[in-house]
């Protein structure tokens, strides 16, 4: 999930429902959220430094049956598969059968000369111009991949290869099947052979209807107040692969931190953001979203299909990993496994601070003027830049109604800290961020946590609402 989506679903969330008074206990929390969320089940590992010191199962991975979910219940990774699929791709080219600046056609039968200017690379990054899905895919129907992938062969272009970034599925059917063609096998096989064999991750494997897959979970939505079974679609995309359990996902993890599987060169590579043909950055590698949380680096990437929800969170300055894996659509998952990485960083964990004395209570009051005129609907807000304004103003006035509440109440917008990052070169909506502030907005039961991040010249580019 890109960081546009990620606001406009944390604000709609935070803002929406009165979060419960925070919990220190990982159990604790999980279990608060999947009651906020109507979650049925989560599967969690929290890897430190390659050796698993958290693994636990929450609530029902089969409600019909009562079957509780553990580390060892297999979910539907939706998109955290890429990263596998752009492994597959990596190991081909530490084999020299592969280069990441071939162009597609040399792998791919019949390409349109529309597609000449597409490279492998361009695939990877979601840089190609193709479009998100290709028309051809039929959830319910199983065909092979580069049957899918011709469908697209009429339609244009979004936009020229390399000229800027948007998430293409259809790259990923074809990634799929270069690896098929190169390595004379099927993609699943290649993989299954090549990485999760020789890692003891014997629970990975490509999605099925028809097999049987020991402690698998269903597949859930929440509809009217009450779960209800989610669509089990028999065809399988590239794109979102594979099922996996969070202890199988916590051994890959492992190996990433050894050149077992792929060499330090090539995790560089696949942990480098992709330069577009103007010379700016995008925070995306290959198969994986290079991002930051409050200034700390993550590597990290969400995944969603069909009943199911899972985020994989790295913080590579920490040497921790979280693993979340839930069993509904709509779980809002990446909020969930940063809430558990924050209880093992103490300073990264808003909630275990305590207000101080504000540097800046001019600063603070133009911050809570900001939050109030939002609430109310405010059209023009300030200081914010262009990017937050637009983006603010998709969000709903029923989403913004609660807020105006709170603040009748009379809640302070309390400082906690803040930190100078320029430095850093990182960016929110595409400006560059100077630094971040921290503010707590009540205490007790519904505390809301607020970061807004600030450019050089005091405009506010980011609000990341949080209960953590």
């Amino acid at each position: 999930m890109n960081r546009t989506r990620h606001l406009i679903l944390s604000l709609w969330l935070i803002v929406i429902t009165a979060v419960s008074a925070y919990a220190d206990h990982v159990d604790d929390y999980v279990r608060a959220e999947m009651k906020r969320q109507h979650i049925p089940a989560v599967s969690i590992a929290v890897i430190k430094n390659g050796v698993v010191v958290k693994a636990e199962g929450y609530g029902l991975a089969d409600i019909e049956h009562g079957i509780a979910a553990t580390p060892d219940t297999v979910f539907k990774i939706g998109s955290v598969s890429k990263q596998f699929l752009a492994t597959g791709i990596m190991l081909l080219v530490q084999d020299k059968k592969i280069g990441l600046d071939d162009k597609i056609s040399k792998y791919l039968d019949g390409t349109p000369q529309t597609w000449e200017g597409i490279t492998v690379r361009h695939l990877l990054t979601h840089t190609s111009g193709l479009v998100r899905e290709a028309p051809g895919f039929n959830q319910y129907k199983v065909q092979p991949d580069i049957d899918v992938i011709k469908t697209a062969y009429p339609l244009p272009l979004v936009f020229s290869p390399g000229e800027k970034y948007q998430y293409s599925n259809l790259g990923y059917f074809a990634l799929a099947d270069i690896i098929r063609k190169v390595s004379g096998k099927p993609w699943a096989d290649f993989l299954t052979e090549r990485v999760f064999a020789p890692l003891g991750m014997t629970s990975t494997r490509a999605t099925t209807v028809a097999a049987i897959v020991p402690k698998r979970a269903d597949g859930y939505v929440w509809i009217r107040d009450a779960f209800q079974n989610t669509e089990n679609w028999p065809a399988v995309r590239p794109s979102g692969a594979f099922l996996s359990t969070a202890l199988d996902l916590a051994k890959w993890e492992a190996a990433l931190l050894t050149d077992q599987t792929l060499r330090a060169s090539t995790k560089t590579e696949m942990w480098t953001p992709v330069v577009l043909n103007d010379g700016q950055k995008y925070p995306y590698g290959f198969g994986w979203t290079l991002d930051d949380f409050r200034g700390v680096e993550t590597v990290q990437h969400g995944g969603s299909l069909t009943g199911f929800r899972a985020h994989y969170l790295r913080w590579p300055t920490y040497g921790l990993t979280v693993v979340t894996l839930t069993n509904l659509a709509t779980a809002d998952v990446e909020s969930l496994g940063t809430g558990i990485a924050v209880k093992y960083v103490p300073e990264l964990n808003l909630a275990t601070l305590t207000p101080r004395a504000d540097p800046d209570p001019n600063r603070t009051r133009i911050f809570k003027t900001l939050l109030s005129e939002f609430a109310k609907g405010a059209a023009d807000l300030t200081p914010v830049t262009p990017q937050l304004g637009r983006m603010l103003g998709q969000i709903p006035q029923s989403s913004r109604d609660p807020l105006v509440a709170r603040l009748k109440e009379g809640r302070a917008l309390e400082y906690l800290v803040h930190k100078d990052i320029g430095e850093k070169r990182l960016t929110r909506l595409g400006v560059p961020i100077a630094g971040i502030w921290h503010y707590r907005l009540g205490s007790g039961e519904g505390t809301v946590y607020y970061s807004f991040y600030v450019t050089s010249d005091q405009r506010v580019a980011f609000i990341e609402p949080t209960n953590f």
